[in-house]
C-alpha cells in the first residue's frame, strides 16, 4: 500500500532545531555585549523557593527531589520545608552579607500558606519570579491547553497580589513544559522565561502571543544537581562554580558579554555544613566586582534588550 506524499512531511524541518521557537545560531558568531558599567560578565544569582506538597501525587512523573517514600512521606516533605523555615534565612543573610542581588523562584502555593515568608522575600533587595503553582503541578503535554493557561494565569495572580509586584519571569516546576507553555506565558504577560538551558546568553523567543526572552539558568553547577543528584562533595561544588565563572569571565573579556546564573535551593545550600561553601562563591564572585554586573534578573533582561538594540554598545548603567 502507498504512503501519502505528506506522511514524511516534515513541516517544522529546518536549520539547527526542527522547530520555530527560535532562531539558531553560534554564541560566537554574535556581536559581542557590553553590560551595564561596560563590564564583561553579568551574573544571576537565582534562589529556589518551592511548595512540595505531603500527598504528592507525581504524574505525570515524579518531580526530583519530591516525596519519594509510602504517604506520609515526612522525612523528605520536612527537609522541604526545612529551606523554607531555616535554610532560606541563612541564604539571605550571606547574600546580604556579600551585597549580593538575588532572584526569587516562589511557588505561587506559598503565597497562601506562609505570608510571612513571601514578605521577607519582597523586603530583600531583590526580584520575585513565577515558580510555578506548586512542584507537584506540572506543565507537562497531558495538560489540556485551558487548564494549563488557568494554572499559570493563578499562579501569576496571587504572586503578583501577595508581592505587589508585576513579576515578570517564569521558572518552571522541574523547569518542565508543555508545548503550549512559552505562548501561554506570553499571553499572561511573562516577558523572560528561565526553563531551557541551552546557552550562556539571553536569547528572544517567538511565541503565537508575541517576544519571549529566554534566560538560561544553568542546571550544570545547580546546588541539588551536583550535590543531590550527582553526589559531589561541598568542595567539590564550589570548585565546579568557581571554575565556571572564571572561564565564562576569561571568555566574556575575549568574546563579548556573558551570563554566569548560579541556581540555589534553601533546603540544600541553607545547611549548617554546606553555607560556609555559599559564602565562599560569593566571596570569589565579589573578588571580579570590576568585571561583573551581579543583578536580578529582570534587570540583566533589560540590560541585554538595550545592548541588542541597533547601535548599542555597553548596556546603559
Amino acid at each position: 500500500m502507498a504512503l501519502d506524499d505528506d506522511y514524511l512531511a516534515t513541516p517544522k524541518r529546518r536549520y539547527g532545531y526542527d522547530h520555530d521557537r527560535y532562531d539558531w545560531s553560534m554564541l560566537t558568531d554574535r556581536p559581542g555585549v557590553r553590560w551595564p558599567g561596560d563590564k564583561p560578565l553579568a551574573v544571576w544569582i537565582n534562589v529556589s523557593v518551592q511548595f512540595y506538597p505531603l500527598n504528592q501525587r507525581g504524574e505525570p512523573f515524579k518531580v526530583p527531589n519530591g516525596m519519594t517514600m509510602p504517604y506520609p512521606d515526612l522525612r523528605h516533605f520536612t527537609l522541604r520545608d526545612y529551606g523554607n523555615r531555616v535554610g532560606i534565612h541563612r541564604v539571605l543573610q550571606a547574600l546580604e552579607r556579600a551585597a549580593m542581588r538575588p532572584t526569587f523562584a516562589v511557588s505561587g502555593r506559598l503565597a497562601e500558606t506562609t505570608p510571612a515568608l513571601i514578605r521577607r522575600l519582597t523586603q530583600a533587595d531583590g526580584e520575585i519570579i513565577a515558580h510555578g503553582w506548586t512542584m507537584d503541578d506540572l506543565h507537562t503535554g497531558a495538560l489540556d491547553r485551558a487548564a494549563e493557561a488557568a494554572l499559570i494565569r493563578r499562579t501569576l495572580e496571587t504572586l503578583r497580589e501577595a508581592t505587589g509586584g508585576a513579576v515578570r519571569g517564569w521558572l518552571s516546576p522541574a523547569r518542565h513544559q508543555s508545548w503550549n507553555t512559552p505562548d501561554l506565558l506570553a499571553e499572561a504577560g511573562v516577558e523572560y522565561c528561565a526553563d531551557w538551558v541551552n546557552d550562556d546568553m539571553p536569547y528572544p523567543m517567538t511565541t503565537d502571543a508575541g517576544p519571549l526572552i529566554s534566560l538560561p539558568l544553568s542546571t550544570e553547577i545547580e546546588d541539588q544537581f551536583v550535590m543531590g543528584q550527582n553526589l559531589h562533595s561541598e568542595d567539590s561544588w564550589v570548585q565546579q562554580v568557581t571554575d565556571a565563572f572564571d572561564y565564562l569571565l576569561a571568555e566574556a573579556r575575549e568574546q563579548g558579554g556573558r551570563l554566569f546564573a548560579l541556581s540555589l535551593h534553601p533546603w540544600m545550600i541553607g545547611q549548617p555544613h554546606r553555607i560556609a561553601c555559599l559564602e565562599a562563591v560569593l566571596q570569589h564572585i565579589a573578588l571580579h566586582r570590576e568585571e561583573v554586573w551581579q543583578a536580578p534578573a529582570g534587570e540583566i533582561l533589560d540590560a541585554f534588550r538595550s545592548a541588542s538594540e541597533p547601535g548599542a554598545g555597553a548596556a546603559d548603567a
